[in-house]
Order: structure tokens, then sequence, then C-alpha cells
């Protein structure tokens, strides 16, 4: 059973600290009581000496007093021989009291790299606060510290630890002081130490850290909740223990023998932010009456469960066997919510004697550090827990020396939410929430990402880009050979969401050669020009008004990402008008309608003209007139059908048009969507379309049961070829879009 704490270190005098270890060795076993002993008269030597040299203490503690307080939250977590001693020098340390080469010799190597590891993280408060001007990379050292840190938390463990107890002492000694100070602590512990808290699996500062600093930085919300449980808090301890004595007979009863049944403490942050996340009033919230089950075995849990609930109706939906699928710390529970005596709300956790200790240490329930001796037995859950740690490493490898995506990516991974799959195998991944199939992949390995071409979700093909859900089982569908698409980096069509698989992608094609780079350069511009409905475009001609040398440098160059489609589209389009302009002398005509749009015929002055409808040019499209009968000229792009084979038929009547330089009209398109079929399709598609300012004068929808698919055929009014080209980029980035085009008949 675990020793919730607790005490306050024994504060007879001022440096009187023996009580206090008396105290502490009669509540944990002291490892090295000797080397304890003496850093307790070090550190009150030290305080000494600054108070003789009018030192002022923050927070009103001096370093002993501090240093004292974190052993005994260490304690209580079973540190080691050396975490107590490095605990109560820290501060000596910290204030300049003592240093780092005296405390190596006194105490050795060991106890002087974690108080140095501890005094490195104190770098991570500045680098995580979005509020301070300084921006990380701009201040030297700055990245160099955060590296320091993230190394010395990977290859020991204490060292986060030490800083968490030095924090957790910190937040409860800013009682007294000023409410600015209050917040400043409270924000960085409610921001970076008690999500790691969490992550590192320690419930005991966990709880306490996000209590306390939700007190300073939510007041108002804080006493309103601790003033309802005090006012409630005599009726329900007797009818907590009416409960308790319920169900303690119906285990024993049952055959289930050894079995603890106790009121689970209230935690004040947990309930607000539970009737925050439901929309409910404090007499709504159901575990704010709660017992909690500690038996020998698991079948005993789910034994528990089935009397718990033949006792009292199970609330639906308040269920989570946390037994079967842990949280990302570690953490192993069943959680049942019933209607219990006198119809009230009540929760019951029910667990084993191990899951509670692994509940409230930790990553301390593995402790690996045996007497000082890093060859102690080697935990799964401990490597599971730091594990992330270690990621963020890998990826600012892979990135480069980015230390605004380190920064985000530690941050992320502090306080970001999880999803848990299995792979076919039945072994569990965690990753990021928002992670896709190509997420899944990579992080099983990189060369399982680079040749994904598919993915099963629960037996049932999805899009590389479906976001995964916790429980679900991915199966990866891959190619024998191949590399990743480049579409995968395209944030807005939501393939990757996770930087360690950017990364590997990134880091692929940085590696392909220069004719890999041109060919796929060529695809992209291809593909392009087809969803625009141009025609061939002259690179060579084209290559000086991009800076680069030759049409070749202009594929290899969209290969490798170092130019936008778009943008070789839009330049190609005004080289060519440029060029028209410069070779041909064209007479000014102004169009009698507005629909025939800035056209100027050769040779001809003022004649009737008009838009073809069957391929709808726009301005920026190749085109050519047709005399007709009694309507004027027609005009068509270059590569229209209908132009064409009416050339064939009548040549004569074929005649050179171009765009002149009337003020701007606007032209019909007609634009083919496709995508996923779901509600709110339409309504999304015309909100961008709205919001880009377009007019749409025409819409034709239809769904296909087969494939679960929808198609729209768009008449919109456009501009120029530029604005298309916008308008298509925005559509294409609506959720469930497949494809969007210019449609050509």
């Amino acid at each position: 059973m675990v020793t919730v704490r607790r005490q306050t270190p024994v504060e007879a005098t001022a440096h009187d600290w023996h009580p206090w270890l008396e105290q502490l060795s009669a509540r944990v076993a002291v490892r090295d009581r000797d080397a304890l002993e003496r850093a307790c008269a070090r550190a009150e030597q030290c305080e000494r000496a600054g108070e003789a040299a009018g030192a002022r203490w923050p927070y009103g503690k001096g370093c002993l007093a501090i240093g004292l307080e974190m052993a005994d939250v260490l304690a209580d977590l079973g540190a080691d021989a050396e975490a107590l001693p490095a605990a109560v020098l820290y501060r000596a340390v910290r204030e300049g009291q003592l240093s780092l080469p005296d405390v190596e010799k006194e105490f050795g190597s060991a106890v002087a790299l974690l108080i140095e590891g501890v005094l490195r993280m104190a770098a991570i408060g500045t680098a995580l606060n979005p509020t301070r001007k300084a921006v990380l990379g701009q201040q030297d050292g700055q990245l160099d510290n955060i590296r320091k840190m993230l190394l010395a938390m990977v290859d020991d463990v204490r060292v986060a630890l030490v800083k968490l107890a030095e924090r957790t002492v910190i937040i409860r000694a800013v009682k007294e002081s000023e409410p600015e100070r209050q917040q400043k602590v409270a924000r960085e512990i409610f921001d970076i130490y008690a999500p790691l808290a969490h992550r590192l699996g320690v419930g005991q500062l966990k709880w306490e850290l996000e209590d306390l600093s939700f007190r300073y930085l939510q007041p108002g919300a804080y006493k309103k909740i601790a003033k309802l449980l005090d006012e409630k808090r005599l009726d329900r301890e007797q009818y907590i223990d009416q409960v308790i004595e319920d169900l303690r007979g119906h285990l024993e009863r049952n055959g289930i023998k050894g079995a603890q049944v106790y009121g689970r403490a209230k935690h004040i942050y947990s309930i607000w932010r539970k009737m925050q996340k439901k929309h409910l009033d404090f007499g709504e919230v159901y575990d704010v009456r709660a017992v909690r089950v500690l038996v020998d075995e698991v079948r005993d849990c789910y034994a528990a469960l089935g009397i718990a609930h033949s006792l009292w109706k199970h609330v639906p939906k308040e269920f989570d066997d946390y037994i079967a699928s842990p949280k990302e710390n570690g953490y192993q529970s069943l959680h049942t919510a019933v209607v219990g005596p006198e119809r009230k709300m009540l929760e019951v956790q029910i667990r084993t004697f191990d899951m509670h200790e692994e509940a409230e240490l930790g990553v301390c329930a593995h402790w690996r550090y045996k007497e000082g001796s890093k060859s102690g037995r080697k935990s799964n859950a401990y490597e599971q827990r730091i594990a992330w740690l270690r990621q963020v490493l890998e990826w600012h490898e892979e990135l480069g020396d980015n230390a605004n995506t380190m920064i985000n990516e530690l941050q992320h991974g502090l306080i970001s939410d999880r999803v848990y799959v299995f792979t076919p195998e039945g072994h569990v991944v965690d990753l990021e929430a928002g992670a896709t199939p190509v997420d899944f992949a990579y992080h099983i390995h990189t060369e399982v990402g680079h040749r994904c071409r598919g993915a099963k979700v629960n037996g049932r093909i999805v899009p590389l880009n479906y976001a995964l859900n916790t429980g679900e089982q991915v199966e990866i569908l891959t190619a024998k050979e191949g590399g990743p698409s480049r579409d995968w980096l395209t944030p807005s069509l939501g393939y990757v969401a996770t930087s360690s698989a950017r990364a590997r992608i990134q880091q692929w094609y940085k590696r392909q050669d220069r004719d890999v780079h041109i060919a796929q350069g060529r695809s992209i511009l291809e593909r392009e020009m087809s969803r625009l409905a141009l025609d061939r475009i002259d690179l060579d001609a084209l290559a000086p008004q991009l800076n680069l040398k030759s049409g070749p440098d202009v594929l290899a160059a969209l290969g490798a990402g170092d130019l936008r489609p778009g943008h070789v589209v839009n330049q190609a389009q005004a080289l060519s008008q440029d060029h028209q302009q410069h070779e041909l002398e064209f007479v000014p005509a102004r169009p009698r309608a507005s629909e025939s749009g800035d056209i100027t015929i050769q040779g001809v002055g003022n004649l009737l003209t008009h838009m073809a409808a069957c391929c709808k040019p726009v301005p920026g499209d190749q085109v050519m007139g047709f005399i007709t009968v009694g309507r004027g000229v027609t005009v068509h792009r270059a590569d229209c059908h209908n132009l064409l084979a009416m050339q064939g038929e009548e040549p004569n009547r074929v005649i050179e048009v171009s765009w002149g330089e009337a003020d701007r009209i606007f032209y019909p398109v007609d634009i083919f969507l496709r995508a996923w079929d779901r509600q709110g399709l339409l309504r999304d598609v015309i909100a961008v379309l709205a919001n880009e300012k377009v007019n749409v004068t025409a819409v034709h929808t239809e769904s296909h049961t087969e494939d679960n698919t929808a198609t729209m055929l768009l008449t919109l009014e456009i501009g120029s070829l530029g604005g298309l080209g916008k308008v298509l980029a925005k559509m294409d980035q609506l959720k469930g879009v497949l494809e969007v085009r210019r449609y050509k008949q």
C-alpha cells in the first residue's frame, strides 16, 4: 500500500533538521543515512552563511528548509540514496551558497550530476513561455540549454523528479506571496510541470500541482468548488462510510479476501474540468462521491466490478477499462459510475495494489537505480514513459537546428492528447491526436512509411488522411519499393500530423537525385495544367523569369519543393500574353456587350463578340475567333474540339483574336469537383466561393452510393486565370475533396 502524504517537515527551530530526519527515518527506509545527515549539515551551514551575509531568501524560506521539504516529497516517492542528498543541497547550489565542484568533492559525482541536471531544467520555463519577448534561437546558449535538459532527463529520470519535488515545494510556499508571483509560478507549473508529472505517472504530485496552480490561476472557481465541497463534507463522509461498509461486506461474502475499500480524495481542478467539459452543475458531477477498491489480482478487479454493478445500477457511458487499455502514462484501473444508495451518483475505482502503486508513484514504482547503480532491473513501463523525450531529440536531428520546431514538439509532447491504436499483432502504438495511417507507418519503421500505399482500419480500407481513433486496429498496405508522395507534405491535405513523419518524408526527398526531381516536377506541372485545362508551357523561355537557367531547372525545383506549381503557371501565362502583344499588332476593339469581354480582333474595328459556351475561355487562355452568321465572332479556346472541327470544314471563318486591355470583366467557367459524400459538402463549397467573392451561376450535384462519393459541376464567374487557380486551391482544401479541376468538355 502506498503511503499518501502527509506530514510537513518538522521546524522546531530555524536550523534544527534532526527531528525531521528522525521523523523521516520512522516513515520510510533511508538507504544512506550518513550521506543524508552530511547533506543536511552542509545545507544548514550554507543557510547560516547566507544569513550572515544578509541574503534574502525567496518565498520566505531558506535553502535548508526548502531542501528538507524537497527530500520529504521524494522520500514518499521511494527515492534512492543519491536523490535525497541532491534534493537537500539543490537550493543551496541554486542560491550560490554552494558550488557544484564542492558537491562532487564531498558527496560524489552522481549527486553533483543530479543537481546540475535540475539546474539546466530551469531553462524550460523560459523556452516554453509564449508571453516572453525573447525568441528561442535569438539568445546564445538557449537552444543548447534545452538540449542539455532533454539529454539529462533521458539519461536519468531522477533529474525530472527532483525538479518536480522542487516545484511542489515552491507552489506550496507562494501562499503568502503577492498575487503576481503566485500566478507566475502557477502558470509555469500548470503548463509544464503538472503535465510532466502526468507523463511520468506520478499521480501524487500531479493532483497537488494541478490543484494548487488552479487555486492561483482561477481563484474564484477554486474557492467556489472548495466551499461547496466543505459545506457537504460531513454528509458526504457519512454517506461514503456506509457505502464502504456495504461494499466491503459483499466483497468478502463473494470470496474476494484482503480487499481494501476507502473513500477517494477529491481534486478540485478535476471537478472543475469535468463541470466545464460536460456542462454540469456541481450537484451533477458523479465523482464528488467516490470510493476506491484495491485487490490482489486482475481477475478480482472484474469480479469486484460485477459485485458493484449488482449492488447499484450502472450509469450508461460512464465506464472506462484502463486495465485492458492503459492510459499513455501506464495508468491502469477500472472506473465506473453507479446510482448508489439514496439515488446519489457514486464513482467506483477498482485496481490491484500494484496498479495503485503505479498510479501514485509512476516511474518511481519501477525505480531502475538501486543503491546508486544504473544496473538495476530495466522496466518496459519506465522506458515507454520517457521514450517521448528521446523522440524529440531524434526529430530535432532530422529537422536540423530549428529551435522553434524543437520547442513546439517538446511542449506538444508534454500537453497533447494521445491516441492508442493496435498493430495487426496486437501491440499498442502511442500517437499524437490527429495522427493518420501515414504517421502510424512511419512510427513502425521509416521504410514502412516510405512504401505505404494504403491502410486498413478494423479490416476496412480507409484514406491515408483518415484520423485514427483510440482502440482501432491499423494495417499498412505497402509496395515492394518506392517512396512517399509529395502530397503528404501539403498541410491542407491532412496526410501527416506528426513532425517525425514529416521530417522523414522531407529527408527522403532531399536524398533524391536530379533526374528523379525532374520527373516529379514534370508530373506536378502536368497535373496542375490539367487541373486548369491549360496548353503546354515553354519552360526554357520561362526559366529566366524564375531566376533559373533552363527548363529542366524549373522542373527540378518543382520536384524538390522549391517552387509552387501555381506560381509557375501564373508566370507562364503572364509571359505568354507579353509575347502575343509584342509580336502582333491589333486594332483595339471595345466589345459591344458585357459578355464579350475585353477581346481584340486582328484587323477589325468594332465587331460583336461573345464567349463560346462549349469551352468558356477566360483571360490567360489561348483563344481564336469563329465568324458566325448574324452573331458576330464567337471566341473559343484554341484547343476547343468544336473550334478544331469547324476550322477543318470552314478555315476561312477562323480569325485570330486576343485579350485586350479593357476593364476587368468576369467570364463563365465550369468546375468539376469530386468528394466523399457527406452532409454540408455543398454548403462548405458555397461558403468558400462566397469568401472569395465568386458568383455561382449554376450548380449540378449527384451522389454515387456505390462508392459513397458525390460529384458537382459548377459554373462560376471568374475574372482571370490566377483567380481561377486560387479558387481551385481553396476548394481543394475542403474536407473530403478528392478532385477539383476546370471542366473541359
